[in-house]
């Protein structure tokens, strides 16, 4: 998705390569209490008071990094999909050779983030579902997510020499398993968006074939 926050501020002398700062140390701690508190209990259930404890900084600091909720909220969505992104990337480079089973890698790491004791579901459909109609900021990010997970999808389908359509198509099973996954409990849905994905996938390319 991104367009990641930097969390540079402008005219604040930047730190060594490889050294933090308290500064960056505390912004850190805020991010790490809010992810886990936004993507575990919602975005509006959560005040900056309980993000504050959660952190151990002082309301003071936290207002100094993030001086409204609506910014904290859009770094902490920022973040998220970087991370999301990237731990993606990585898993798939590593367990495939091939761009055709690289695809399908897709649908493994998504069976093993399924399988994680906090699993809640995509956080940015949950926070589009609670904010995206009054934030303008929530609903860029969502998008941008998206379109982001689709490139990167039209990015492997192509290497495969697979028409550009089945990304669009791999990318909607994705999607329908975060959900069924996230509604019923059931990692398993990952194993079914997989076998479908497959059985697109070896049609389209014997069909180029």
């Amino acid at each position: 998705m991104d367009a990641q926050a930097n969390g540079r501020s402008v005219g604040r002398a930047e730190p060594s390569p490889g050294r933090r700062t308290e500064h960056d140390d505390a912004r850190e701690r805020i991010l790490d209490a809010a992810e886990e508190l936004f993507y575990g209990q919602g975005v509006q259930a959560v005040g900056m008071d309980a993000v504050r404890a959660a952190s151990g900084v002082t309301m003071r600091r936290l207002y100094q990094h993030f001086p409204s909720k609506g910014d904290l909220v859009d770094a902490y969505l920022r973040r998220r999909d970087g991370r999301w992104r990237a731990g993606l990337a990585d898993y798939v480079a590593g367990a495939a050779d091939t761009p055709r089973d690289q695809l399908l890698a897709v649908f493994d790491w998504l069976g093993r983030w399924f399988a994680e004791p906090d699993f809640r579901g995509c956080a940015f459909v949950n926070s589009f579902g609670e904010l995206g109609a009054v934030s303008p900021a929530v609903a860029l990010a969502a998008r941008h997510h998206k379109e982001e997970f689709n490139a990167y999808l039209a990015g492997l389908a192509e290497a495969a020499d697979a028409p550009p359509a089945l990304a669009t198509q791999l990318a909607l099973l994705a999607e329908g398993a975060m959900t069924t996954a996230a509604v019923h409990g059931d990692p398993s849905a990952a194993e079914d968006a997989r076998e479908a994905a497959r059985i697109l996938l070896d049609a389209a390319l014997a069909t180029r074939g």
